[in-house]
C-alpha cells in the first residue's frame, strides 16, 4: 500500500524562516546521493545473503546454549525467524546512515557490521564488547558505525530515530536515519508523534516495523483494531507499504526503493514487513499464548531454508559450498565465545564510570 505525499509546502523546523535555505539544503542532499551499490545481484549477491542470515541464527542457536549453561544473563530476546528483515534491510543502507533498534537487536547489530566477537563479549558483560559489557544483550551499541541501540523501552527508539534524521538534515547530509520497532510499538503515543512530525518535516527517516504478530503475548487482532499497519501509517502522508518479511530479496528490493526516494527528498517512508519470530518473546517466556501448529506454518517459510532451496533450484548453492558457508562461521562464532570467555569484566572501582563525574571532568 502506498499513498502519494501531499503537495502543500511544509516549514522544516530546522529552519523557521524556511524557504528558500530549507529548498537549498534539500537539492544539496539530492546532488550528493551516491547511495548503496544497486547492481547487487545474481548467485554471488545471494550467497551473501545467505551467509549473513547463517550468520545470525547460528550466533543465536548458541547464546541459547550459553544462556542455558549461565554463561549469559539477563534477558535474551531472540530474532531467530526474522533474519531476513535485518539482512535485507541492511543492505539498502551505506555506512553513513543510522540504525536505531530494539531489545531484540542482535540480528541487526550483525547485519550491521559489528563482529560476533564485540556482540558476544557484551553478551558476556566483558570490556571489549560493544558497549564495554554496561549494555548485554538489550543494549548493543556501537557510534562508529552508526548503530544507536539496542532500546529496552518499547517504542523508545522512535523518538530518537526522529532526532538523528533532524540533526543530518540540519547538517545538510544526505543520510538515511533507519529506525526498527515491532508491531506492539505501532500502538505507543511514541510512533504516532514520531510519524507525524517525521512527515510534517519530511525527516529522511525510514521506519521499520518487524510485524511479527504478537506484542509480547498479545496476538495483533487483540490490540489494534485495524490489522492493516501499513494503511494507518500512510494516514499521516508518508510512503507506505507491506512486504514479506520472511523473503530476503524482497525485503532488500522494498527497502532500496524507500531509501532512494527518502534520498530523493520525498520524506518519511514506512515499510510493514511481515515476519515471525519462531522462538518465545524472551528466553523467560512459556509461549503458551501460540498454537504449536501456527509457528510449525511459519517454519515452512523460514528464511534461511526459503533463500536457500531457491539458490539450489538455480543451481547455485552446492553442498559442499554450504558447508564451507557453516564451517566459516561456526569457526567466527567459536573464536568470539573464547575470546568472550577471556575478556576482562569491568573492576568494581569503575562502578560509577559513565554515571557520574567529578567537578574537574564536568569543567573539561
Amino acid at each position: 500500500m502506498s499513498v502519494a505525499r501531499p503537495t502543500r509546502s511544509r516549514k522544516d523546523p530546522a529552519h523557521p524562516k524556511a524557504g528558500k535555505k530549507a529548498a537549498t539544503t534539500k537539492s544539496a542532499q539530492r546532488k550528493a546521493n551516491t547511495g548503496p551499490p544497486t547492481g547487487r545481484t545474481g548467485p554471488e549477491h545471494r550467497t551473501d545473503l545467505l551467509e549473513a542470515m547463517l550468520r545470525i541464527r547460528r550466533f543465536e542457536e548458541r547464546c541459547v546454549e550459553l544462556y542455558s549453561a549461565a554463561k549469559i544473563r539477563g534477558f535474551v530476546h531472540l530474532y531467530i525467524g526474522e533474519e531476513a528483515v535485518a539482512v535485507g534491510v541492511n543492505e539498502a543502507l551505506t555506512p553513513e546512515d543510522a540504525v536505531v533498534s530494539t531489545y531484540r537487536e542482535h540480528g541487526h547489530a550483525l547485519a550491521r557490521g559489528i563482529t560476533a566477537e564485540a556482540v558476544m563479549a557484551e553478551m558476556y558483560g566483558r570490556t571489549t564488547g560493544c558497549s564495554g559489557g554496561r549494555g548485554g544483550s538489550m543494549h548493543l551499541f556501537d557510534a562508529s558505525r552508526r548503530f544507536y541501540g539496542g532500546n529496552a523501552i518499547v517504542a523508545g527508539g522512535l523518538p530518537l530515530a526522529a532526532g538523528l534524521a533532524l540533526a543530518d538534515r540540519m547538517r545538510g547530509r544526505a543520510n538515511v536515519t533507519c529506525c526498527f520497532f515491532g508491531d506492539g510499538a505501532f500502538a505507543e503515543g511514541e510512533f504516532h508523534e514520531t510519524a507525524n512530525l517525521a512527515a510534517l518535516w519530511e525527516l529522511p527517516l525510514l521506519l521499520v516495523c518487524e510485524n511479527n504478530l504478537y506484542a509480547m503475548g498479545t496476538a495483533l487482532e487483540r490490540h489494534e483494531a485495524q490489522t492493516d499497519l501499513a494503511l494507518r501509517a500512510a494516514s499521516y502522508g508518508m510512503v507506505a507499504w507491506a512486504v514479506d518479511g520472511m523473503d530476503a530479496e524482497a525485503v532488500e528490493q522494498a527497502a532500496r526503493r524507500a531509501v532512494e526516494g527518502i534520498r530523493a527528498g520525498t520524506g518519511p517512508h514506512f515499510l510493514e514487513l511481515r515476519t515471525y519470530r519462531f522462538r518465545a518473546h524472551s528466553m523467560y517466556d512459556p509461549d503458551r499464548y501460540r498454537h504449536k501448529g501456527e509457528i510449525e506454518q511459519w517454519k515452512s517459510r523460514d528464511p534461511v531454508s526459503l533463500l536457500m532451496d531457491r539458490m539450489r533450484e538455480n543451481g547455485e548453492l552446492g553442498d559442499k559450498e554450504l558447508a564451507r558457508i557453516e564451517q566459516r562461521i561456526a569457526d567466527e562464532i567459536d573464536h568470539a565465545v573464547e575470546a568472550a570467555e577471556q575478556a576482562p569484566e569491568e573492576p568494581v572501582g569503575h562502578l560509577l564510570r559513565h554515571v557520574t563525574s567529578s567537578s574537574a571532568e564536568a569543567g573539561s
